[in-house]
């Protein structure tokens, strides 16, 4: 039986077992150029029929169909009053008594309600909590692959842990605790398979603060629903371990002497940044938390980069910024709705009948047309999220190239962006005075100096982001260890102790 570290992020997610010496990587998705390395991202869906409705709205379907009944009913009795002859009257009443067979027909006014609502229903109809329960689940690079293909026969939660802290309903909490329990499952089960041990517990990455907006509340409704998923996912030991510190017990490792370290985590959905006390008189020790100076963390990440650089530089040329011909300006909101791929209402509501039918009258007044078309088609074939992943792969490939062509032919076949490194400086530029302002208060609120540096999550090898920490620490020498590995492998060092 063994303890395992989970690095449950915002983009992807990783488990490691440390053995006392060395890490041992679990494979979690064959699909992936990176298969130790798994998409976040859940991926529910139908492959035939949806399922039933929920007794409660057949029974209002059925209540509707009767007074609709009661309706004809009332008009062929007022027929039969004004019959004129015996021909009618019989006819009259012969309608009348197959409305009220009809009415008191409970199981076949059943059925017709079913077959209307199953008639127009879609997987938009669908609450989280009932396609958590009844729908087919895909992880990884086979999720995002099948959501490509059939967007229409499901949905897309891009980043499951972006909600945790969010202000959610009881049925919504619910579904997220199912949610991430076949997550949490997933990975035990390949950990197992591989490990040829059973898993009994693990150490759970957290951020200091979840994204959301509820401060304390939030981050306990985050923990409390991690777990409960993890309980449901048959886990027996569970502890959660705020990342940036878990980053800094895996560079403990490296150290000779005791040393103050800044650690800071820039992931997909948070950043957090601390500083600690790192030394090899304490590696054994499990609570830690006298070591550590400071920590803050703030909802902030890789994920609003990725937005910012479609806002910046994408959306102008699908019509942001531009006029309708009477010189008002085309409504911003259906850009940063496009891009809510982290909100779901926000999301479902730019996906309704009523914004396409919104957007197609502005296009019919709109000084520029054609650009307007391509967010309807975003609109209407749902790409909101592979329009965000297409911006997540273009703020990668600017950390190398100083100029790429973004293709976004599924949008249209001809329609590409001309992206360069300063568009993605521009981008990211209020989004880096964020991140100093949060290295400042952890810097304000520590009783001692650091005498290191540490960078690590996804954002922070970002050519920009490592530029701009230099600059604002220049003396300050930094640590180089795998920025990918250094979280999950020190939640692994931290289980191992568990």
């Amino acid at each position: 039986m063994v303890t395992v570290g989970i690095d449950y992020g915002t983009s992807n997610s990783e488990v490691v077992l440390f053995d006392g010496k060395e890490h041992h990587y679990i494979e979690l998705d064959r699909d992936s150029k990176t298969p130790f390395k798994i998409r976040s991202s859940v991926f529910i869906y139908y492959e035939d029929d949806l399922p039933l409705p929920p007794v409660e709205v057949i029974q209002e379907k059925v209540q509707r169909i009767k007074r609709a009944i009661t309706a004809q009913l009332d008009k062929a009795k007022d027929k039969y009053e004004e019959a004129k002859n015996p021909a009618d009257e019989r006819r009259y009443l012969k309608q009348i008594d197959q409305l009220r067979a009809e009415f008191h027909n409970t199981p076949a006014l059943q059925r017709r309600a079913i077959n209307e609502l199953l008639k127009n229903q879609s997987v938009d109809d669908l609450p989280l909590h009932k396609m958590v329960e009844t729908g087919t689940f895909l992880f990884g690079e086979a999720g995002f692959k099948q959501y490509l293909k059939t967007p229409e026969k499901g949905r897309l939660i891009y980043s499951p842990k972006n909600f945790l802290g969010a202000n959610l309903l009881s049925g919504q909490k619910d579904a997220f605790v199912g949610l991430i329990a076949k997550q949490l499952s997933f990975f035990k089960e390949s950990a197992e398979a591989q490990l040829g041990k059973k898993v009994t517990g693990a150490v759970i990455g957290r951020p200091v603060k979840y994204h959301g907006t509820r401060g304390e509340d939030g981050n306990s409704q985050a923990i409390m629903i991690m777990t409960e998923a993890s309980k449901l996912a048959g886990f027996e030991k569970i502890d959660f371990l705020e990342e940036p510190i878990a980053a800094a017990y895996r560079i403990e490792q490296n150290l000779t002497e005791e040393k103050v370290a800044l650690v800071i985590d820039i992931g997909g959905g948070t950043t957090d940044v601390c500083c600690i006390r790192l030394g090899t008189q304490k590696q054994h020790e499990y609570d830690r938390q006298q070591d550590v100076l400071s920590v803050t963390g703030t909802r902030l990440g890789g994920m609003e980069c990725d937005k910012n650089l479609i806002l910046k530089c994408i959306a102008p040329s699908m019509g942001l910024g531009t006029e309708t011909t009477n010189g008002i300006p085309i409504p911003p909101l259906y850009y940063s709705d496009m891009v809510a791929v982290d909100d779901i209402p926000r999301l479902n509501k730019f996906f309704t009948d009523e914004t396409g039918l919104e957007i197609a009258q502005t296009i019919s007044v709109a000084k520029e047309p054609k650009k307007l078309e391509k967010l309807l088609i975003v609109q209407e074939e749902k790409q909101s999220a592979r329009l965000v992943n297409s911006s997540r792969m273009a703020k990668e490939m600017l950390s190398e190239k100083d100029h790429i062509v973004l293709p976004l032919k599924y949008i249209e076949p001809d329609f590409t962006v001309e992206l360069t490194e300063n568009d993605l400086k521009r981008s990211m530029v209020g989004w880096m005075s964020r991140v100093r302002a949060l290295v400042n208060e952890c810097l304000n609120n520590s009783s001692e100096k650091p005498d290191i540096l540490f960078l690590t999550g996804g954002m922070s090898l970002s050519p920009v982001v490592q530029k701009d920490i230099k600059e604002m620490l220049p003396d300050l020498p930094m640590v180089t260890a795998d920025a990918f590995k250094s979280i999950s492998e020190g939640l692994s060092i931290q289980a191992n102790k568990l």
